[in-house]
């Protein structure tokens, strides 16, 4: 439980307070309450005072608390003014009489209307958010869809190519001037063994394809 300290704004305060509890007592004591009715009186300005400052702390811009805040304070100061000599308490004008007696129904009222008036709390700002300036023009952004990958297809089997055919050339393919020359070679083998030349041989002397020397042996035939 936190302790209370004792300083010199306490002490001021707990004086300014008595004088003006005993300015009110005395002011409804003059105004014809007697007995405990004047003693109720400053119980009552300042109960109503520190309702309406209670209220003014919870919502600032509460303007009921602000007026029985003021009504109160008035109360309080024409007391503590009214005492000082200004006014003969023997004599009260009945003015100031009635102002007294329907203090109690005004209090009543100030009240009931501090304690049942919804309290109203300001909306939690968000955070601090750096808004876009509005000579800045935003940049137009078009966000452009990736395509999808295209799926992956197994590997195909390795397949060995099948060998092409080798096909002979045709007669009409062999070069003239290689058939000339490989007649006298068939001529010159033929006078020297006697016999006639053969596709291997003849491949070996002009040096070409087996399949070419195949079509020229045809044509020597």
């Amino acid at each position: 439980m936190s302790r209370i300290r004792i300083d010199a704004v306490l002490i001021q305060a707990v004086i300014a307070g008595a004088l003006s509890f005993a300015h009110l007592h005395d002011l409804a004591e003059a105004a014809g309450q007697d007995g405990w009715k004047a003693w109720a009186y400053p119980v009552s300005v300042d109960l109503l005072l520190v309702a309406a400052w209670r209220r003014m702390r919870t919502t600032a811009d509460n303007r009921a608390a602000w007026a029985w805040f003021v009504i109160a304070l008035a109360a309080s100061l024409g007391a503590n003014v009214a005492t000082a000599g200004l006014l003969d308490l023997d004599d009260v004008p009945a003015w100031l009489r009635i102002l007294v007696a329907g203090w109690p129904a005004l209090a009543f009222l100030g009240g009931t209307l501090l304690v049942h008036t919804p309290t109203t709390t300001a909306p939690a700002e968000p955070d601090s958010v750096p808004a876009a300036s509005a000579a800045e023009p935003v940049p137009d952004v078009t966000v452009k869809r990736a395509p999808d990958p295209a799926p992956e297809l197994p590997p195909a089997p390795a397949v060995d190519p099948a060998p092409l055919p080798v096909t002979a050339p045709s007669p009409a393919a062999v070069p003239p001037a290689l058939l000339d020359h490989a007649r006298k070679l068939a001529d010159a083998h033929q006078t020297a063994t006697g016999a006639r030349i053969d596709s291997a041989t003849l491949r070996a002397r002009l040096g070409v394809p087996a399949p070419l020397a195949d079509a020229i042996t045809a044509q020597l035939a």
